[in-house]
């Protein structure tokens, strides 16, 4: 395995490469690219443990995101977590949003956080509730309410488009698509665009999942929530 900005080739054994101490390797590691350390800790115990430790993304962090290694104080809902938590969100926050080249740690934790809790095995959370923990921690970090609000809706439209297209996702959009509306303050209420890519999601990505009474009840609750509907939604 090579990088091709430092050359540094990777074997489990040879030119005693495997005998380094765990401190150097975890100065190669942490120059090699994210997408290759999944295989990279499959090698090795000796390397499956560095990826499990501290050192190694505490090291990361001070690498890739310097600005952000020093841990702050965390108010809020959302835990922060450790070195490892902390690089996946600012890696999400990097890469899955555009910011106006801001990387924004609060905004990987929360995509983190929902994400986690609508891939729950046990039935996740009612969105009111997770929407309203999210809002509640931007309002913690500083964030004005309409900031929050716009951020939260980012959050879950990304979210939503992340999920693994099975079963299980089936349900869940099911669920949210169904669920009460309930009236709550802003930036409590739910957005508009969300409601909307979940029903798009539905009648769209899985649309061969549905069963007759399935498809005409949310082609009701669609039809309910949003006027005129997509051609494209239509048709059983």
């Amino acid at each position: 395995m090579t990088d091709n900005n430092d050359n540094v080739t990777l074997t489990s054994g040879g030119n005693s490469f495997g005998k380094l101490p765990d401190h150097l390797l975890i100065e190669i590691f942490i120059r090699i690219p994210v997408s290759e350390w999944p295989q990279i800790s499959c090698v090795k115990k000796q390397w499956a443990n560095l990826f499990r430790g501290e050192c190694l993304w505490q090291a990361a962090l001070n690498r890739t995101f310097p600005l952000a290694a020093q841990a702050k104080r965390w108010p809020g809902p959302i835990p922060q977590g450790l070195s490892r938590r902390r690089y996946r969100a600012l890696h999400v926050s990097k890469h899955v949003f555009s910011l106006d080249g801001e990387i924004d740690e609060i905004v990987g934790h929360t995509y983190l956080f929902l994400k986690e809790q609508l891939e729950r095995s046990t039935m996740p959370p009612p969105s009111g509730v997770l929407h309203g923990t999210m809002i509640d921690q931007f309002i913690a970090c500083g964030k004005s309410k309409d900031i929050a609000h716009e951020l939260v809706s980012l959050i879950w439209q990304a979210v939503l488009d992340n999920l693994e297209e099975n079963e299980r996702t089936f349900l869940l959009l099911k669920r949210l698509a169904l669920e009460g509306d309930v009236f709550l303050p802003f930036p409590y209420s739910r957005s508009n665009k969300v409601q909307w890519r979940v029903f798009e999601k539905l009648f769209t990505d899985f649309r061969d999942c549905f069963n007759h009474v399935d498809y005409y009840d949310l082609l009701a609750c669609a039809k309910n929530k949003f006027q005129p509907i997509p051609s494209t939604w239509l048709g059983y």
